[in-house]
């Protein structure tokens, strides 16, 4: 593999001239330019990218830790990822904390180890269980979930509105037995959620039944299980809230295996951007975040906290949820 040194030699030049080209650092007269150009072509020298970014004290390195890598919101967050990084010459390291804090505490250690020059995070933990020392002095972005009192920016949807807006339609509906199979309740997308639909029963004088909210974990699996026991009581109920879709999916296969058809016996209303994975039907009604925006906007920020472009204060900006009427919904039936 040809070095520096073979390049400067076979273009009689110094190695500084030949380091001034790769890195249009200096100028450098259009003759030596072409002489340098021509060896490296002939030499087939390729620049150490890592060598360069140790000398500029930069990894181009951007961490990116996702909550579930098996959910398809995150893959859709991960290819908005990919080309907004490149877009700034970085490239992306992936971490998956699988919702499990303990890994993600490994993770984080991991992040430092590596030398990234930031991070983008979808904390999974709680705010007392989230280890913020690791990154005290790492530009920091938090993606979709926030954690109360830390210092990060922070990029989220607002999910009070996302629990708020399906519970409403499920309630003009005409239901009154609603439902919900949440999130864990130590991150911000579980709790508000679940508070969202509970303001808006509560506005009518309603509120859930003992045993009708039961978290899910965010697992298909979990809200699978979740559905089939619910489901099962006597006086189970004619409409289900579901914080995010990969329970939405548990839920429908639930319902399926116990003979239940939505929308006739059970209507299901979802937060998240999953429509119908994998062909399922019917299409769900749910509250959409614009995940590619979100996840640009946190890298934008990112980059500028890496740039030092931006003050100490953290920033916090939250999207806006939008109904999506699909199929999975229909009036009570008196």
């Amino acid at each position: 593999m040809a070095t520096i040194r073979d390049v400067a030699k076979a273009a009689r030049v110094s190695t500084a001239t030949v380091s001034a080209v790769v890195n249009d650092t200096a100028f450098v007269s259009p003759e030596l330019r072409a002489r340098v150009q021509a060896a490296i072509r002939e030499l087939r020298y390729s620049p150490s990218l890592v060598a360069r970014n140790l000398r500029r004290g930069r990894s181009q390195l951007i961490a990116l830790a996702v909550a579930d890598l098996a959910n398809p919101f995150y893959a859709r967050l991960v290819a908005s990822a990919e080309a907004a990084v490149a877009g700034w010459g970085y490239s992306l390291v992936l971490f998956n904390s699988d919702e499990k804090p303990e890994l993600e505490r490994r993770i984080l250690s991991r992040i430092r180890t590596l030398g990234c020059d930031g991070a983008v995070v979808v904390p999974v933990g709680a705010a007392n269980q989230y280890r913020q020392r690791e990154f005290a002095d790492l530009p920091t972005v938090l993606l979709g979930r926030a954690l109360e009192g830390d210092p990060a920016d922070t990029v989220t949807v607002d999910n009070l509105s996302a629990g708020r807006q399906a519970g409403n339609f499920l309630l003009d509906l005409g239901h009154t037995r609603i439902g919900s199979i949440t999130g864990p309740m130590q991150v911000s997308t579980g709790k508000g959620r679940l508070e969202g639909l509970l303001e808006a029963m509560a506005a009518r004088g309603l509120a859930p039944q003992p045993g009708h909210v039961r978290s899910g974990e965010f697992r298909e699996d979990a809200a699978y299980s979740v559905a089939r026991d619910m489901m099962g009581q006597p006086d189970r109920p004619t409409a289900l809230y579901i914080a995010n879709g990969m329970m939405a999916i548990g839920a429908m296969r639930a319902l399926s295996d116990m003979g239940l058809r939505c929308p006739e016996d059970v209507s299901i209303a979802s937060t998240d951007t999953i429509s119908g994975a994998g062909g399922m039907r019917p299409r769900l009604t749910r509250t959409e975040h614009p995940v590619a925006d979100m996840t640009d906007t946190a890298l934008r920020m990112l980059v500028e906290r890496i740039d030092n472009k931006v003050s100490d204060a953290p920033r916090h900006l939250v999207f806006q949820p939008a109904l999506v009427v699909g199929e999975s919904c229909a009036p009570i039936s008196r």
